[in-house]
């Protein structure tokens, strides 16, 4: 039309549309490779401070402060649901995620983190290197079953703790849950109603046990898949660097990006879309040499 009529004034509309229908379709084009059963579920992120001492609990308060950001962008809600925080940081925290396909998204973190740079509690300005772990689970809905039995589970009730605040109860209300044959446990404490953070743990468990046994299903499917040597959700899948220079990096798809300022901001989707595509061709490229056998 524009063109037709000798009317420029257009073009600055048509720009503007196919930029937004660009940002669409790259975004469909993420969400076709989410097709497994529970990718479109919300996601439970759990955070662990690993070796390290004061460095690695600020490490996840770091890593706590960029999930929280990334899922603001994408209009994503968060409920702590249990955070132990100590002098200089957080030794742990669960988080619920809540939003379309945020599991299929944040099962791409699942891992340990890696940090590099001069820390700030040194007083020789020494260069540090710190772990956390991340890992991942989705919330699940009523359509999906997991079996727990009452005598595999162990149920203790304790008196929240934190630096002060609302982390802080009078009573018992904290509960933490042990599944006996898998070792598995969790804990809530957000809530300070007892009832309420046992129903709480009892999600978070019923979320961790259902990964469980389906990683348990895929080591035996598939433990000698070549892919599982390629991209897997191995101990240490990135490195984030602030001295010398500044570079995150991610070691399972080679993918490195100069400014961990942006993506200590939550600009972490370049890692999770490289990361899903390379996973998906592999295990395409898998399925296309089964056929042929």
């Amino acid at each position: 039309m524009a063109k037709e009529e000798n009317d420029q004034s257009f073009e600055e509309d048509v720009r503007k549309n196919l930029g937004l229908l660009e940002e669409t379709f790259a975004q469909l084009k993420v969400l076709e490779l989410l097709s497994e059963e529970t990718d479109a579920c919300s996601v439970f992120l759990t955070i662990h401070s690993g070796a390290g001492g004061t460095e690695a609990c600020d490490w996840v308060s770091m890593l706590y402060r960029m999930y929280t950001r990334w899922a603001e962008k994408r209009g994503f809600s968060t409920d702590v649901l249990d955070i132990l925080e100590v002098e200089g940081g957080i030794k742990s925290v669960t988080v619920q995620i809540n939003g379309s396909y945020a599991f299929g998204y944040m099962k791409t973190e699942t891992g340990v983190h890696r940090l590099v740079r001069i820390s700030p509690f040194d007083s020789n300005a020494r260069r540090h290197t710190s772990f956390a772990s991340v890992f991942c689970s989705p919330v699940l809905d009523d359509t999906i079953e997991v079996d727990i039995k009452t005598e595999d589970l162990r149920v203790d009730t304790y008196r929240a703790g934190g630096a002060g605040g609302q982390h802080v109860n009078k009573t018992d209300s904290a509960v933490r849950l042990t599944h006996l044959p898998t070792g598995i446990v969790v804990q809530c404490q957000n809530e300070r109603s007892q009832f309420k953070n046992k129903a709480f743990a009892m999600k978070v468990l019923r979320s961790r046990l259902y990964e469980y046994y389906k990683a348990e299903q895929d080591r035996e499917r598939e433990k000698n898949a070549a892919e599982k040597k390629d991209i897997s959700w191995g101990n240490q899948i990135r490195s984030y660097t602030f001295q010398p220079y500044t570079l995150v990096k991610d070691h399972r798809t080679k993918l490195e990006i100069g400014n961990v300022q942006a993506v200590m901001d939550g600009g972490i989707d370049p890692f999770i879309e490289e990361f899903l595509k390379q996973s998906w061709l592999l295990k395409k490229k898998h399925g296309d040499q089964g056929s042929d056998r």
